[in-house]
């Protein structure tokens, strides 16, 4: 008893004798995890030199610091790293589902709808909406599953399936029991590899190699579908991202074709420049074939509303294709809603 009185005494006297050693350099001492670097800080603070020592031992805050960095992700997540988990974290999940392509929910316009689709394997028949209004709702629902990543790749392949599903609902039209014009299912496959070089000023960061399929699941003379192989190339530099993709069409026999045209129109290829902060997100996509000088672009914008989850979403389209049904049919259209996420 007498003992353990005089050793707090002594702790007394130490720490009124020591007043520098302030409690956040005790607090920094016990963040440290290593037992035997946790030992040489308190050592350090009280004066005493260790019996074994081969090295010095870093301040408290150094210590510190460097116990968090140990337990941070291998790099600052970046636009594209966040959207293909090319950032790897601790406690990162084997299979991850996350969004693929923009999800969102808009009223929308267009100067030109398409009363009467047609293609050159389909004549013209009997819409099934004769009166078309030009105010429509449309909305996107787009995911992807990461399926698995090889073993001794080093983390640098994924093999990824996704899904998306464009609508547009003719939510106003009562007279035909408020329809839906049209809607576009598209399964996708895509190979994902880390790339991590510096091209011009850029960080190459992604290479995909997809294979899609495209079709609104409806019969003649309004079905529409086709496949392609591609390979997107991601950039990124800053707020800033760029991804090409070009694409080569899966040929059909004509006769079986329900769209043989439609590279005239959709062309090639589509490029995507991302411009995205913590406040807003601008993305124009375009798409076309110099050939015929046709082709689409696109225009979206969106900013987080409130404290929601969602954004605050604006989209604006003109040219063909904006809709499967479409691709050979010329409009312009503006819509306005909301959004849970951006294309990164």
């Amino acid at each position: 008893m007498i003992r353990s009185c005089g050793a707090s005494l002594a702790l007394v006297a130490l720490a009124a004798a020591s007043p520098c050693i302030a409690a956040e350099d005790l607090a920094a001492c016990a963040r440290i995890d290593d037992a035997k670097a946790r030992l040489a800080c308190y050592d350090r603070l009280s004066g005493r030199t260790p019996l074994l020592q081969t090295k010095d031992v870093p301040a408290p805050a150094e210590q510190a610091t460097r116990a968090e960095a140990s337990a941070s992700p291998e790099r600052t997540p970046s636009l594209l790293g966040r959207r293909w988990l090319l950032d790897r974290t601790a406690d990162e999940k084997p299979v991850e589902v996350l969004y693929h392509n923009p999800n969102y929910f808009i009223g929308h316009y267009s100067d030109n709808v398409n009363g009467k689709p047609a293609s050159p394997t389909h004549e013209p028949g009997e819409s099934e909406l004769p009166d078309v209004n030009p105010g429509e709702a449309k909305f996107q629902l787009s995911f992807k599953a990461r399926l698995f990543r090889p073993f001794g790749t080093e983390d640098r392949f994924a093999l990824w399936a996704a899904y998306t599903q464009q609508s547009h609902w003719q939510v106003g039209n009562a007279t035909f029991s408020r329809p839906f014009r049209e809607t576009d299912y598209q399964p996708e496959l895509i190979l994902a590899y880390r790339v991590d070089q510096k091209v011009a000023g850029w960080d190459w960061r992604l290479v995909n190699v997809g294979l899609v399929h495209q079709s609104n699941g409806r019969e003649n003379p309004l079905s529409r579908s086709w496949n392609r192989v591609y390979a997107q190339f991601g950039f990124e530099r800053g707020d800033f991202a760029l991804l090409l993709r070009p694409w080569y069409r899966l040929r059909e026999s004509y006769e079986s074709d329900d769209n043989p045209d439609i590279h005239s129109y959709f062309g090639s290829g589509d490029v995507v420049l991302v411009y995205k902060t913590d406040k807003q997100a601008l993305t124009l996509t375009a798409r076309g074939n110099p050939a015929t000088g046709r082709g689409a672009a696109q225009l979206e914008w969106s900013t987080p509303l409130f404290d929601s989850p969602f954004r605050l979403y604006i989209q604006a389209f003109t040219g063909y294709g904006e809709s499967l049904i479409d691709y050979n049919w010329r409009q312009n259209s503006i819509g306005v809603g909301v959004s849970l996420n951006d294309v990164l």
